[in-house]
C-alpha cells in the first residue's frame, strides 16, 4: 500500500537531498584531485594554462564520478534514514501504522528515478565530455612527451611498402585519429628505411594521412611536409574499437556500435556488457537502498550505530567487488554479459529484501 502524497514527497526529498549531497561532495573531490594532477603534468606544454586544465578536469570528472554513483546512493540513503531515526520521525511513522516497506517506497522511487536519469541523460553527457577531453588532451599535450594519461599507444602493421611500427601519445576516442605520432618504417626485408614524426595521423581506407610531418630517412636530409601518406592494411573499424573504451560510448549509441562492430567481424562483448550494465543500473541503485535500510533502520532502537554503519560500508564494498568480478568475467567471455551485468543487482536486491524481512517481520 502506498503512503500519503505529502509524507511521500517529504521522504523522497530527504533521500534525494542526501544522495545529491554525497554525490556532489565526491564530484568536487574528484575534480580537485584531477585538476591538481593535470597541473602537475602540464609543465611547459603550450596552452596548458590553469583555465585550460580546469576545463579539461571538468570534462573528465563526470565519467569518473559516474563510477561512484552506487556508493552515493548507498551512503545517501543511510544518511537519510539515520537523520529520520535521530529525529524520531520514523518512530512517529511506525506509531501511525506505517511499516518499513511503506516509508522505504519514496527512497526506492528516488533510486529508480536516478538510475533512469543517469542511464538516459547523465551517461550520454559524460561520455561526450570524455571524448571532448581526449581531443583537448591531444591538442595540449601533443609532441610534448607529456601525455595526460601517461600511456603510449603502439601499433604494428604490414603493407605493400613493408612493415611499420606506429607510436602515438594519444588516441582520440570514437575516431581513427592519433596525436603525437612517430612511425618507424621498414622495407620488406625488415631493414629500417625512415622515421616519420607527425602531429596527427588519421586512418582512412588503405592509408594513413599524416599532418605536419618531419621525415628522417636513411642517408638523406630531414624534410618536412604538410601532409604525408603511408599505406596501411588496418581497417578504421579496428582502430575505433581498439581506442574507444565502452564507457566512452553514449548509451543511445551502444546499439549502433554493437551492430557495426559485429558487421565488421569483430568481438562486441565489451560493448554488450556496457549496455547490459547500464540497463541493470536502476535495479542496482534500488539494491543499494535496500542494503542501506537493512543496516540503518534500527540505529536508535538497538544501539550499536558504529557497528551497523561499518556493516553497511562492508556490504556496499562486497557488492562492488562482486560487480567488478562479474564484469571482468563477462568482458573475458567466461560469463554471458546479461548474467554478469544483472547478477550483482539481483543478488543485492534479494539479500537486502531478505534482511529487511528478517528484521521487520521476524
Amino acid at each position: 500500500m502506498l503512503i500519503g502524497a505529502t509524507l511521500g514527497r517529504y521522504l523522497a526529498l530527504r533521500f534525494l537531498r542526501m544522495i545529491l549531497g554525497v554525490f556532489l561532495t565526491v564530484f568536487a573531490l574528484v575534480y580537485t584531485l584531477d585538476f591538481v594532477e593535470l597541473m602537475r603534468r602540464a609543465g611547459d606544454a603550450p596552452g596548458a594554462s590553469a583555465a585550460a586544465m580546469a576545463r579539461l578536469a571538468l570534462f573528465r570528472t563526470p565519467a569518473v564520478a559516474e563510477q561512484v554513483l552506487p556508493f552515493a546512493i548507498l551512503f545517501g540513503a543511510m544518511a537519510a534514514l539515520l537523520q529520520l531515526s535521530r529525529k524520531l520521525e520514523l518512530v512517529v511513522a511506525r506509531a501511525a501504522g506505517i511499516s518499513a516497506w511503506q516509508f522505504l517506497q519514496p527512497g526506492a522511487f528516488v533510486a529508480l528515478g536516478i538510475g533512469l536519469f543517469t542511464v538516459g541523460v547523465y551517461n550520454p553527457v559524460s561520455a561526450h565530455l570524455k571524448q571532448l577531453s581526449t581531443e583537448i588532451e591531444a591538442k595540449i599535450f601533443a609532441r610534448t612527451g607529456k601525455s595526460a594519461t601517461d600511456k603510449e599507444l603502439w601499433l604494428r602493421q604490414r603493407s605493400l611498402d613493408g612493415q611499420a611500427i606506429i607510436r602515438a601519445d594519444t588516441a582520440i576516442e570514437g575516431t581513427t585519429t592519433l596525436s603525437g605520432v612517430t612511425v618507424f618504417a621498414f622495407d620488406e626485408a625488415g631493414a629500417f628505411t625512415e622515421r616519420l614524426e607527425a602531429d596527427r595521423a588519421v586512418l582512412h581506407d588503405g592509408y594513413w594521412e599524416l599532418q605536419n610531418v618531419r621525415v628522417l630517412a636513411k642517408d638523406a636530409q630531414p624534410e618536412t611536409y604538410d601532409t604525408y601518406l603511408v599505406a596501411s592494411t588496418l581497417e578504421p573499424a579496428q582502430i575505433r574499437r581498439r581506442f574507444t573504451p565502452p564507457d566512452s560510448v553514449p548509451f543511445w549509441q551502444l546499439d549502433d556500435i554493437i551492430a557495426r562492430t559485429e558487421r565488421a567481424g569483430l568481438d562486441s562483448t565489451r560493448y554488450r556488457l556496457q549496455y547490459d550494465v547500464l540497463m541493470a543500473r536502476p535495479l542496482l541503485f534500488l539494491a543499494m537502498v535496500l542494503v542501506a535500510a537493512s543496516v540503518s533502520l534500527r540505529f536508535f532502537r538497538f544501539g550499536g550505530v558504529g557497528k551497523m554503519v561499518l556493516g553497511g560500508v562492508t556490504a556496499g564494498f562486497v557488492l562492488y567487488v562482486a560487480r567488478q568480478v562479474m564484469e571482468g568475467l563477462g568482458a573475458a567471455g567466461l560469463v554471458a554479459t546479461p548474467v554478469a551485468a544483472w547478477f550483482p543487482a539481483v543478488v543485492g536486491s534479494l539479500l537486502g529484501t531478505l534482511t529487511l524481512l528478517y528484521l521487520e517481520d521476524g
